[in-house]
């Protein structure tokens, strides 16, 4: 408890504390106030970074399809907006070249169509300022798969759209009943035509438990190929007449 000598000291102490009470409110509001903004600005961006978790969660993920790729006897029309002159239809041989006047030779299997069109632009730069060129497709090899082996009907099938071996197989009849569908094989060239790619798929497992995840989609020029089943193969080489041993007599 603080004591005063005399009433004057006493007035002293109280302006001096009539003085300073504003002020020492007036920081204690301020310093409130910034703590409750601080924590309303925190409270708003973490609002904020939830709102764009759950946008970027409810937007559906952008699916790009696979680009055409020029093969061996694709024709295209090569175009040259200011320079007609080197206007020309040129045709992709068999071994993925094409001959393109003023300046060569140009391979281009394996390429999308803005892929050409740079590779266009960049051979005529050396005899062209600045080439504008335009490439439209004339003709092309019509993307396809083969179904052999143990199928109804083994053959050579348009690929109009996505599909998988489950319905390639649909596609070519179905399987046999001397297939080894527990051992189908896909066949896929891999980029540059050297090497073949070949995929063991377990499709009687995929069928008996109705579940086509691990199904595999086609490739524009890819091989499906259900070979024999053990008994199968070596059935030629029985005799015909042994075969009823082993035959269970129908009921």
């Amino acid at each position: 408890m603080v004591r005063f000598a005399n009433k004057a000291e006493l007035k002293r102490a109280i302006w001096i504390v009539a003085l300073a009470w504003p002020a020492a409110m007036t920081a204690a509001a301020g310093g409130q106030g910034q703590a409750l903004s601080s924590t309303a600005n925190d409270a708003t961006t973490k609002d904020a970074t939830a709102s764009d978790a759950t946008n970027r969660e409810a937007s559906p993920a952008l699916q790009l399809r696979r680009r055409y790729h020029i093969g061996p006897g694709d024709v295209m029309e090569v175009g040259f907006p200011l320079s007609p002159e080197f206007n020309q239809t040129i045709t992709v041989a068999p071994d993925g070249y094409v001959a393109l006047r003023g300046v060569g030779d140009l391979s281009v299997v394996g390429m999308s169509l803005p892929e050409v069109r740079e590779a266009l632009r960049k051979a005529y730069s050396g005899i062209l300022h600045e080439p504008l060129v335009t490439v439209d497709m004339k003709d092309f090899q019509k993307p396809y798969f083969t179904v052999g082996g143990e199928v109804g009907r083994p053959g050579k099938y348009d690929l109009r759209e996505d599909i998988t071996v489950a319905e390639a197989l649909a596609i070519a009849g179905g399987t046999t009943m001397n297939s080894k569908s527990s051992q189908v094989l896909l066949f896929r060239r891999l980029p540059g035509g050297t090497m073949m790619e070949v995929r063991k798929l377990n499709m009687k497992k995929m069928m008996k438990k109705g579940d086509l995840r691990e199904d595999a989609r086609l490739q524009p020029g890819d091989l499906v190929f259900v070979p024999k089943s053990a008994i199968a193969s070596i059935q030629r080489f029985l005799p015909t007449s042994s075969m009823g041993l082993y035959a269970t007599p129908m009921p």
